[in-house]
């Protein structure tokens, strides 16, 4: 086993800890995809030549020094793909990591009874679609003809399909910039029903991944939100701006969007959090220019804002739509 998906065991109101969670598997192999809202994979191939021990033994110590150095216990699945190790975190709990052995019998038995829906990258419409011809485990799947398959959800569909459930995995590691993401969360004080107090949230939140970005002088690609519920679930959205961007009003429109497009009624929301990712340097981004005055004013009024709080606070100046209202979201 090669490949390492691990998934932290994050509290509700901790997911902006997660890139130094990500940077501490960097310690181990700079080969970290980042699966957002609480896990990674790991590519451990040159790790364990260099510390002369394999991926269930160097899962322990990323393990051990998580819990050390962060608090935070964490699943790990092991398995020679990265599909297969995804697969295998389905079935692991913490301190124990799970593993799929580098062996094809081992892999076919390992897949056989497993769900469709359990393959990464299968969803609910087409594990129904089989599932109505009697294919609903991978055993089955991987017994099928070809053509079966093809006809029921596409010729590339099914041809990708056939070769997971047998256990090919040609998927790959690649690292990617989310462990270098900003991240921010507001969680309120009770369970809060009022939509103008989550989008009074989401206006902080924005703000604030917006000074952030300018002071390290990035732009970000893709802005994330996730709401938590009383219930202990979540809902995540992503969204690609039309143009990278650390202009603050532009983040607070992506979220209002983002927040409105879910419809919340009468929701107990918990936290409200956002990620800004993909992010790049400011002086390679685009920008498009307008002719409207008002724009270019607003971004003037932001460089001396940025430049009072890094002298008086984060809360020398803030919108008014904030005023009374303390970093996490309530009122004061």
């Amino acid at each position: 086993m090669t490949i390492l998906c691990v998934r932290f065991q994050l509290p509700p109101t901790s997911e902006a800890d997660l890139p130094q969670l990500l940077g501490m598997l960097e310690e181990f192999t700079p080969v970290v995809q980042a699966l957002p809202p609480d896990g990674a994979l790991a590519d451990l191939r040159g790790a364990e030549r260099y510390f002369r021990r394999d991926a269930v033994e160097l899962a322990s110590v990323i393990r051990v020094r998580s819990l050390a150095l962060h608090g935070v216990d964490c699943a790990i699945g092991a398995g020679p793909g990265p599909m297969l190790a995804r697969m295998a975190l389905r079935d692991a709990v913490p301190g124990v990591t799970c593993t799929v052995p580098d062996e094809q019998d081992a892999i076919a038995e390992f897949l056989a009874e497993k769900p469709v829906a359990a393959l990464p990258g299968v969803g609910t419409a087409t594990a129904r679609t089989l599932g109505d011809y009697g294919l609903d485990t991978l055993g089955r799947v991987a017994a099928a003809p070809l053509s079966t398959l093809q006809r029921l959800i596409g010729a590339k569909a099914g041809r990708e399909l056939r070769e997971k459930a047998s256990g090919i995995d040609r998927g790959r590691v690649v690292p990617n910039a989310v462990s270098r993401s900003l991240a921010t969360e507001r969680p309120f004080g009770r369970d809060e029903l009022d939509p103008d107090r989550h989008r009074r949230a989401l206006l902080s939140a924005a703000e604030e991944i917006g000074a952030r970005l300018r002071a390290l002088e990035k732009v970000c690609r893709t802005l994330t939100l996730t709401v938590r519920y009383a219930d202990r679930s979540a809902t995540t959205r992503s969204r690609t701006l039309t143009e990278p961007t650390a202009h603050s009003p532009a983040l607070t429109r992506a979220a209002y969007g983002m927040y409105e497009a879910l419809g919340l009624q009468r929701a107990r929301v918990r936290a409200i959090a956002l990620r800004a990712e993909g992010l790049d340097p400011a002086d390679q981004a685009s920008h498009q220019l307008t002719f409207d005055p008002v724009d270019e004013k607003v971004r003037r009024i932001e460089e001396v804002a940025d430049r009072a709080r890094a002298k008086f606070g984060p809360r020398a100046v803030m919108p008014g739509g904030l005023g009374g209202v303390r970093p996490g979201g309530r009122a004061a």
